[in-house]
């Protein structure tokens, strides 16, 4: 089974954070974590930031985390409040939160759950852009995401309101709506 080198650095950030964290003092709040039936977590971090870096040692993508949990069971990964940030090479990065996420076992999938709000700052070549949507696909390793939710673009003061989207976050980062797609531009 191919584990991509992100999964890799994230897990090996993990269990040496754990490691020191189990040395340093006990979690003051394992009793507030709730295993149902045979669930078991057998780790969790707060407050995560893990950077990959791309083959040319720039940083690739940042994931930032209130909260993770490893379930044993498994092998799958819960996030709460999680902040996938995709760097450019050139120009601004595209900034993803959600309310809560999950990650599949080999790290190829990640759901983020509830309202999710994805931005790019303006840059030299682009103008600024936001996009809500809710339950978002993600997989990681080809920057690409996906919902089946109704979804609002937003440009300055331009929008797009559709259902459904593919969203490629890499260059050539390209969006595509679904379906039900109208727009409202305002002249400059």
């Amino acid at each position: 089974m191919r584990h991509p080198l992100f999964l890799w650095s994230l897990l090996l950030l993990v269990a040496g954070i754990s490691w020191w964290l189990g040395e340093r003092e006990p979690p003051s709040r394992e009793q507030d974590i709730v295993h149902e039936g045979p669930r078991e977590v057998d780790y969790y971090l707060r407050d995560l930031r893990a950077t990959t870096m791309t083959p040319a040692g720039l940083p690739g993508r940042t994931l930032a985390a209130g909260e993770l949990r490893h379930y044993r069971d498994d092998d799958t990964t819960e996030l709460l409040k999680p902040r996938l940030t995709v760097h450019q090479a050139k120009g601004p990065p595209w900034q993803v939160n959600a309310e809560t996420g999950w990650v599949s076992a080999d790290g190829s999938l990640v759901l983020l759950n509830g309202p999710v709000h994805i931005e790019r700052a303006a840059g030299p070549a682009n103008r600024p852009l936001r996009i809500d949507t809710r339950n978002l696909r993600v997989q990681p390793e080809q920057d690409y995401a996906e919902t089946d939710e109704r979804v609002r673009v937003r440009s300055l003061r331009d929008r797009i309101d559709a259902t459904g989207m593919q969203a490629w976050l890499r260059r050539p980062a390209r969006i595509k709506l679904l379906a039900d797609v109208k727009g409202y531009y305002a002249p400059p």
